[in-house]
């Protein structure tokens, strides 16, 4: 594809590329050869989240990062409802058309559940996984989560989310702890949502963290089958949304997982230490998930 002039290559270096997955422009990041590394981001972010981490790790792995349909630079058709499970279909549609095999999951936030719900379908193609702050069963009945749900998927903002850009413009910088992103950085998370309808994707899935309780039930009763997987949770401890509880529920669910804390990391972990993110995942395949071991 023919990249924006708005893009500063400085920052995001990478050609991409467009596939055509059931009726969606899904545009992604090939950097490198090697293991194969899935990216998977949440809401509101691209692959632009991932650029640090890909720089750092394609001499060693191949990093794919694609964009969500509705986000970056990929296009969803007209009636596709963005709801966490239309997506996970998509994106398994595009595992399947890149034959991609002896993968790696790494995902955080919404890319968490998404992910995992396509290992879960789909095992052999996948040979462990890697999570940031993320979640994957219902958070119903967690005021927590229904607070930020109702407030951020209801009415006022959505609207807000639709026609302020609210989820770039507060959610970016309080998911940095570490650091302040710069203004530069920030255009390159308005830029591709820079419209209402554009915005639409993310305006979706702030409900959907309660909505969306059948696909999340689902994905948690596939996590038992995922045991035997090498895992690694890099957990940023400054994280508004997924607390020390989230990481103790991880540590039951997936009892054989290294652990590492990123100290006063935030949110978007990936992009405010990129750095201790990308050591601690070449560190552990090198040890844990290599198919060498």
């Amino acid at each position: 594809m023919e990249t924006p002039d708005w893009v500063d290559r400085s920052l995001y270096p990478f050609d991409g590329a467009t596939r055509e997955i059931a009726g969606h422009r899904i545009h992604c990041v090939d950097e490198g050869q090697g293991p194969v590394l899935l990216m998977l981001h949440g809401n509101p972010t691209w692959s632009f989240v991932w650029r640090d981490v890909i720089g750092t790790l394609s001499d060693r792995f191949r990093c794919i990062a694609p964009d969500l349909p509705g986000f970056g630079f990929s296009e969803a058709p007209a009636g596709f409802d963005g709801r966490p499970a239309s997506i996970a279909e998509v994106l398994g549609a595009f595992v399947r058309d890149l034959d991609l095999r002896d993968v790696v999951l790494v995902a955080q936030d919404w890319g968490g559940p998404i992910g995992l719900s396509i290992v879960e379908r789909m095992p052999e193609r996948f040979t462990g996984l890697v999570l940031g702050n993320t979640w994957a069963w219902p958070v119903t009945g967690d005021k927590h989560f229904e607070r930020f749900a109702g407030f951020m998927g209801g009415r006022v903002g959505t609207w807000l989310i639709r026609h302020a850009n609210l989820f770039v413009n507060a959610m970016i910088p309080v998911g940095h702890k570490r650091r302040r992103p710069s203004r530069a950085e920030m255009r390159h998370y308005r830029k591709p949502l820079a419209t209402p309808a554009r915005r639409e994707a993310s305006a979706v899935l702030p409900r959907e963290i309660v909505r969306s309780a059948d696909f999340l039930a689902e994905v948690e009763a596939g996590l038992p089958a995922l045991r035997d997987l090498p895992a690694l949770l890099l957990w940023a401890d400054r994280d508004i949304a997924f607390r020390r509880a989230e990481l103790e529920r991880w540590r039951r669910e997936l009892p054989g997982a290294e652990v590492v804390m990123i100290r006063g990391a935030g949110h978007f972990v990936q992009s405010d230490a990129p750095e201790e993110f990308a050591s601690a995942i070449r560190a552990w395949h090198a040890r844990d998930a290599s198919p060498a071991r």
